[in-house]
Formats: structure tokens, sequence, C-alpha cells
């Protein structure tokens, strides 16, 4: 989250979530190339106004942009241009649009939303307030699996592993099972493991 006084930051978390999901069914009902960049500029043009820190959005978007360069190079060779302009850059534009609504909306604001979204689950069985912990602790975890990943690969490359698969993803592994680990056990201690 990253605090400032925009409309974008003022608007409710509930209206965001709205407008992305909006977002996400025009990228879908209507696959054209143009329609993706219009959605990609208004996005862009959404968080200028938000005024995201650029820098941290950057970082953290680096590596989807590299996915995202495969996946229309591979689409370019398939299926055109065009399908490959609109695939990779619906994507990008609803990564971006999730992120702008990350960094514009306090975490605490978007976790009562899923409780709140959640509770007609309830009638079968499942707690709202657990749903939301859940996805909130998954959103979490996928920046801190980038992290292990990223010190695995590091201590591989000073080793002069760079090159070996397992000098990388063995050590992952093992501190991503180690951390869902340590993750359930506090959760159990305070009661929510069951």
């Amino acid at each position: 989250y990253q605090p400032g006084t925009s409309f974008v930051h003022l608007a409710g978390a509930g209206p965001k979530l709205a407008i992305l999901a909006v977002l996400g069914i025009a990228l879908v009902v209507w696959p054209r190339w143009w329609v993706a960049v219009v959605g990609l500029v208004i996005v862009l043009a959404v968080a200028l106004v938000a005024r995201v820190r650029w820098r941290a959005l950057a970082r953290g978007l680096a590596p989807l942009a590299v996915l995202l360069i495969g996946i229309a190079a591979f689409q370019t060779w398939q299926r055109g241009w065009e399908v490959a302009v609109q695939v990779s850059v619906s994507l990008f534009a609803l990564v971006l649009a999730g992120t702008v609504l990350t960094a514009t909306t306090p975490g605490d604001r978007l976790v009562d939303l899923l409780v709140r979204g959640a509770r007609p689950l309830a009638r079968i069985g499942l707690k709202p307030e657990v749903f939301a912990l859940a996805v909130s602790l998954m959103l979490r975890t996928i920046p801190a699996l980038g992290e292990v990943f990223a010190e695995a690969r590091d201590a591989a490359r000073a080793r002069g592993l760079e090159r070996e698969p397992r000098a990388v993803l063995v050590p992952t592994a093992v501190r991503t099972v180690a951390r869902a680990h340590a993750v359930g056990e506090a959760l159990a201690a305070r009661g929510l493991g069951e």
C-alpha cells in the first residue's frame, strides 16, 4: 500500500474492485488488440493520477513483462500480431490494474471486502474470516516466494552453479515447504488451523 490523497486512493475498495472486474470482462468480451491497448492506456492514466511509485511498480512487473514478451512472440508466430498484442497487452493491463488497486487500497479494507463478499459461503460451512485470511496469506506469499527463488538463484550463482536447475529448485522447494510449515504452526497456535 502506498498512501496518497488522489481520488483513486479515496475511492472505496468495492468500486475499485468492480471496475477491475468490468475491465477484465471487457477484455474478454471484446478480444480486439485495440481494446486491449485502450484498456492499458486507461490503467496507465489511473496509475499516473494515483501517483503510484513507478520504480517499485516496474520492479514487481519486470518478470511478468519478460513472460509476456515470450507469449507475444509465440502468439505472433502462431496466430498473428493482432492476437499477440491482444493477449499480452490484456494480461499486462489486468495485472497492472490489480497492482494499482493494491497500491491504493489499504490491506485491511481489502480483507474487509473479502469477508463481506464471502458471507454467503457461510451457508456451506466456510467461515468468511478464514477465507479472507487465506486469500491475504496467498497474496503475501507470492512475492515472498519470488524472494526465496531470487536468494536461491543468487546462492547458486555464488557457487558457480547458475546453470544447474537443481541448485536453485531444491533450496527453493525446501525453504517454501519450511515457510508453509511455519505459517501453518502460527495459524494453529492462534486457533485458525482447525
